[in-house]
């Protein structure tokens, strides 16, 4: 994989490993390697976005409702189930859920197999409502039950209990159906309208995960999911531990810390590495260069026999799929899934950067984005507010122009990512790695 990268790109990548390492230095190693670990699972998530952009042209601005499935696979594989929940409403509310979706299915199969006649339009109408009743009673009355076990503690179904490492490929099965979904109704539209489709369906997703509270908890937040690393007292507990901190002269409290995040930062590079290795193999492989073509000129691959709709419902539920591994990943991280969280300007607008900025149709170069902006986006706000302190130290104490200044260094980052964008685009406008 390295002899794919040229020289520009080794030093782009050697000068941003230069910027954690000497944050490491001169902040700590505990912040760095919190920063290194988010920008792997950034740079999973900019590598799943370059794979519909990059490889065809899909404009999806849906990053974060993708991002959110994976945190819910996390909550729905690692968190234990909620036995009083369950004995309350648990089979009621899943009864609920089979009756909608038998309503759906029914309305469906009355559609296609019925000659297009008024009693198709009759029959549709009654079994939808007659269905929606049913279901809404079903499962009010359940649902209703599930939330009022310990509300303020529990109040949800819970998940299954297994290892929370298996929920990483789950959050990808999970974005990808929904990106089935979606892709199917809405990849035959223009890609303002496509843009509008997926910004919608993400906006529902959040908005699911916000209310129902029997799934998620709603705005109380999910807590306490399982890590797939040893947690900071068991280290801190455990003789070998602080054996090992004593001969290397160091707080084990600290260092338990640092070895936590090293274990996580351990995990996502092994995935980072798989996942790019396949992607490198897709991007020179025939199958590649087709999904080239057909970004390109789908009217010319059409006419050479290329079935422009599906290959795009391949690539859409690919790339949804690694963001929303990457979404699971970022809640095992967290240990907690937090709906209100998921705002577009974190896991969207900022996802985009990061590949605009790397180099679209380029899998290093959007990895490279993921690294450098995330660095930016969470250095530059103190690097800014100190910069801006010492801007102003020959001011009196409450001059109104210093305090205006220094009230304002929460929007460094903002500028930042408004001026990053603005360079790259006026002088690499194919990114820092652009595509070869």
């Amino acid at each position: 994989m390295i002899a794919a990268m040229d020289k520009k790109a080794v030093l782009l990548f050697v000068l941003v490993g230069a910027l954690f390492i000497g944050t490491g230095f001169l902040e700590s190693w505990n912040t760095t390697l919190g920063i290194f670990n988010m920008a792997l699972v950034s740079a999973i998530m900019a590598l799943g976005v370059n794979m519909q952009w990059g490889y065809a042209g899909l404009f999806n601005v849906g990053v974060m409702g993708f991002v959110a499935l994976g945190g819910l696979a996390a909550v729905l594989v690692g968190m234990p189930p909620v036995g009083d929940a369950w004995a309350a409403g648990g089979l009621q509310v899943l009864l609920g859920l089979v009756l909608g979706a038998a309503t759906i299915v029914l309305a469906i199969l009355i559609y296609t197999k019925m000659p297009p006649t008024r009693a198709r339009i009759w029959a549709m109408i009654a079994v939808l409502v007659l269905g929606f009743v049913i279901f809404r009673a079903v499962f009010d009355s359940g649902v209703a039950l599930v939330e009022a076990v310990n509300p303020a503690a529990e109040g949800y179904l819970g998940g299954l209990g297994l290892p929370v490492l298996l929920a990483w490929p789950v959050g990808g099965v999970l974005a990808a159906g929904a990106a089935w979904v979606i892709g199917k109704t809405a990849l035959g539209l223009r890609s303002d309208y496509l843009a509008i489709a997926t910004l919608g369906v993400s906006e529902i997703i959040i908005a699911v995960l916000k209310n129902e509270d029997w799934l998620t908890r709603g705005v109380k937040n999910v807590t306490g999911i399982p890590r797939p690393v040893p947690y900071e007292v068991e280290l801190q507990a455990s003789a070998w531990f602080t054996d090992l901190s004593a001969r290397l002269g160091v707080d084990p409290i600290a260092f338990s810390s640092v070895t936590v995040k090293l274990c996580y930062a351990g995990l996502f590079i092994i995935v980072l590495l798989i996942l790019i290795w396949f992607s490198e193999k897709a991007w020179n492989s025939p199958w590649g260069r087709m999904m080239r073509a057909i970004r390109d000129n789908e009217v010319s691959a059409a006419a050479m026999g290329k079935d422009v709709k599906s290959r795009h419902l391949q690539v859409f539920v690919l790339g949804s799929a690694v963001v929303g591994m990457a979404g699971a990943m970022m809640a095992t991280l967290d240990s907690q899934l937090v709906p209100s969280s998921y705002q577009p300007l974190r896991f969207t607008f900022l996802v985009w950067v990061m590949v605009i900025v790397g180099g679209s149709g380029n899998n290093w170069g959007a990895v490279l984005g993921g690294f450098l902006i995330w660095w930016l986006w969470v250095m530059v706000e103190p690097i800014g507010y100190d910069a801006l302190v010492f801007l102003t130290s020959g001011m009196a104490e409450g001059n109104w122009l210093r305090d205006h200044l220094l009230e304002s260094a929460a929007h460094t980052r903002l500028l930042t990512m408004g001026l990053v964008l603005l360079l790259v685009l006026r002088f690499s406008p194919r990114g820092l790695i652009p595509e070869r």
